[in-house]
């Protein structure tokens, strides 16, 4: 599968490694239009490749969108037309600036993300696990069940279907929270699931529970 990667940070970085080592193709951006990446492409091993961020959306059949949510206005609407796209953001007043209808609780920033990128099929993921867990506790020997859990939520039950695969591929299980507007929220930033390190199993309890 093509893979774009928006954001070359931490958790882009690393899904970037992840994707290449299951055997994906990957085109990483940043906001330099791709500059500065050689180090990291050296590492995907012929599977990767340097992008700007309308270049990376065009690639990928599955676009990963790793930037600051305060930045979201900026991504091109139309390279993510009907394009699977992973939203691993979390809203951050401190860093993203205050939005005041996600102050007020009237909407999710995964929501916010789906109206601006209006053709694309959004699913929320890997923005509950720390990048250094998503480097290193992957283990596609254990069992769904026992793996650490990649929390997933979204409308579009088919790009669901793909992210999930994607997250089994890379050794951990994806679990799913419910839409984009209720799963969201139960994925946001202090919840019970937030930066936790839960197996599949434990996930369903937490969830079940609250």
């Amino acid at each position: 599968m093509k893979i774009g990667i928006i954001g070359s940070g931490n958790i882009g970085a690393t899904a970037a490694r992840l994707f290449a080592r299951a055997g994906h193709e990957v085109a990483v951006s940043n906001s330099r239009g791709g500059a500065g990446l050689e180090e990291l492409i050296a590492e995907l091993g012929g599977k990767g490749r340097a992008a700007s961020i309308e270049e990376a959306a065009r690639f990928g059949e599955v676009v990963l969108v790793a930037v600051p949510f305060g930045k979201y206005e900026t991504l091109p609407v139309e390279a993510f037309g009907g394009k699977v796209v992973v939203d691993a953001n979390n809203y951050y007043p401190q860093r993203d600036g205050r939005f005041a209808q996600l102050d007020g609780g009237e909407t999710t920033s995964s929501e916010l993300l789906a109206s601006h990128l209006s053709g694309a099929r959004l699913v929320k993921g890997f923005n509950t696990i720390w990048f250094e867990h998503l480097a290193r506790q992957g283990d596609k020997q254990l069992p769904l069940e026992e793996r650490r859990a990649i929390f997933i939520a979204g409308d579009d039950e088919g790009a669901k279907r793909t992210v999930a695969r994607l997250v089994e591929e890379i050794g951990f299980a994806a679990v799913d929270t419910g839409s984009l507007r209720e799963g969201g929220r139960r994925q946001q930033v202090g919840t019970p699931v937030y930066n936790k390190e839960l197996s599949a199993r434990e996930a369903a309890q937490v969830l079940s529970a609250n």
